[in-house]
């Protein structure tokens, strides 16, 4: 069976990281994530970034660009991989579409967030980027 790729973005503004409350499912409500979603057929993992962001965010082009890979693969599961991009928010401000909450967060504050595991692994990276 393929890999399902995920896809993460860690959308940057003036030196503060978005991140995003879940909702559901139930294990991990309450906890904080980068916001993204699944690699869908036909798509590139940057297409399919921006699309999320859409989706979830009300962030589209060119208001959002998907920039460069951010750290190393996290192995999900048997079948699935997630992958975090830098994002730059030109304009525009992300709503909670599919979230229960979105805030921004500053390098100091990145070991106060109640990360999901899976991308708790990516804080060095995300220090090194804001």
């Amino acid at each position: 069976m393929p890999t399902q790729i995920v896809v993460a973005g860690a959308v940057i503004r003036r030196s503060r990281l978005l991140v995003a409350q879940r909702d559901r499912p139930p294990e991990l409500a309450g906890r904080w994530e980068l916001p993204g979603g699944k690699v869908a057929p036909g798509e590139t993992e940057p297409e399919a970034l921006a699309r999320e962001l859409a989706e979830e965010l009300g962030l589209a082009a060119p208001d959002v660009v998907v920039g460069h890979r951010l750290g190393a693969d996290v192995f999900l599961h048997a079948t699935a991989t997630l992958r975090a991009y830098r994002v730059r928010l030109v304009r525009g401000e992300p709503l909670a579409h599919d979230h229960r909450a979105l805030r921004w967060v500053t390098a100091a504050e990145l070991d106060e967030v109640d990360w999901v595991a899976a991308d708790r692994g990516w804080l060095p990276d995300l220090r090194r980027a804001l």
